[in-house]
């Protein structure tokens, strides 16, 4: 016999469903936006960008977030935003003329004519993304592609930063969708952050201006559970003395904490909790990453990206990559590779992280897939998606 809170919520449920039905016969209101980020976790990614260039650019826009309940103490002060699933949140999903995601939102929605639909991504991809996950069983077991499909036939607008992306999106995603090669609004603040507002970052972090800040941020693995790092963070900072700090920046599948044992140096900081990863890349002077799409959006700074890849074989085989990331080619690899913590020491004692050679190849990644990133995607993004003219030049 089921519970009486289960009752409960059923009932909730079809209480809002209805009243999101009789929603639905509404006006479009033309001038309200619904903003959703990472499956409603709150304001962040392409959507935070362009929401605040809305504001600037188009006023007239009310912008609310779709946010889950789980997830409402990281909205900022001043920002509005509903709880998904609640009645407000249904009804803003029904009446807003604007949609803009860079995932989905959550619980499924009735789009309707009029409604235009804006789907940012998260990042370019190495790892195989949407339909072409079917080739490989243990994603395939996982995932509801006709789901996906059903989705994708609710967009009206897929950006992208680069033609790798367009490319693999058009061929994972298909659909009636226009494109715009616009580049990432989330990738603007690296072009337009002067030197005051880095050190105001790394001061508010604690890292000393005379520090070496590496971030390291590996992504998740579909094979295991829960953050386990590829490297000791204690046992780097240790090895390469008191000029060196260690940011740790756990995927937030994980949750808000990398979860780091042992007693702490001082020199290493769990970052996960911090709202904003593109501040993180701001106070770092260097990127230890694996596969995670980041690497991408840090060549925007062009500063060291170090790939280190201890399980590559594995993750290729069960997830799936579409180059090879270690190979060396100008355009594949951001810079030097490590598959072991001694090598990793290594590249930072003889200073290979920083060289000609690692230069050269981060060049080549950058040119790949940073040509749309110049600090102005998210006006070019408002001004297409929300119909906003150019102001005419002055005279």
């Amino acid at each position: 016999m089921p519970s009486r809170a289960s009752v409960k919520r059923y009932v909730r449920r079809q209480v809002m469903r209805a009243a999101y039905r009789t929603d639905l016969r509404r006006p479009l209101d033309p001038n309200l936006a619904v903003y959703g980020a990472y499956w409603n976790r709150g304001v962040a990614c392409n959507p935070a960008a362009i929401h605040a260039k809305a504001r600037e650019l188009a006023p007239h826009i009310r912008g609310v977030w779709a946010v889950s309940s789980r997830h409402r103490d990281r909205m900022p002060a001043g920002v509005p935003y509903v709880i998904e699933g609640s009645r407000p949140y249904w009804r803003a999903m029904a009446t807003a003329t604007y949609l803009v995601n860079n995932s989905s939102f959550p619980g499924g929605f009735t789009k309707r004519p009029g409604q235009r639909y804006l789907q940012t991504h998260h990042g370019t991809p190495l790892k195989t993304m949407g339909l072409d996950q079917r080739a490989y069983p243990e994603l395939a077991r996982k995932t509801d592609f006709a789901k996906i499909r059903a989705h994708v036939g609710q967009w009206d607008f897929s950006l992208s930063t680069n033609p790798h992306s367009t490319e693999v999106w058009d061929r994972v995603y298909p659909g009636p969708y226009q494109r715009l090669d616009l580049g990432y609004p989330r990738n603007d603040v690296y072009f337009t952050a002067t030197a005051e507002d880095i050190a105001k970052i790394r001061a508010e972090l604690g890292i000393h201006a005379d520090q070496t800040a590496l971030l390291y941020a590996p992504t998740h693995r579909d094979y295991r559970e829960g953050f386990v790092p590829d490297l000791d963070p204690e046992r780097l900072a240790r090895e390469l003395g008191p000029d060196y700090v260690v940011l740790v920046r756990a995927h937030y599948f994980y949750g808000r904490s990398a979860g780091l044992g042992g007693a702490p140096t001082g020199r290493v900081r769990d970052v996960t909790a911090h709202p904003r990863v593109e501040e993180l890349c701001l106070a770092a002077d260097a990127l230890i990453t694996d596969y995670s799409s980041l690497a991408f959006d840090y060549a925007c700074l062009d500063r060291p990206i170090v790939v280190h890849a201890p399980d590559w074989d594995t993750y290729r085989t069960t997830r799936g990559t579409y180059f090879d990331l270690l190979s060396g080619r100008p355009g594949d690899t951001p810079g030097a590779v490590t598959i072991t913590s001694d090598e990793l020491v290594e590249v930072f004692r003889t200073g290979e992280w920083c060289s000609p050679a690692s230069a050269a190849l981060r060049t080549a990644f950058r040119e790949r897939f940073c040509p749309y990133d110049d600090g102005h995607a998210a006006e070019r993004v408002v001004r297409r998606f929300f119909a906003v003219p150019f102001a005419p030049p002055s005279r």
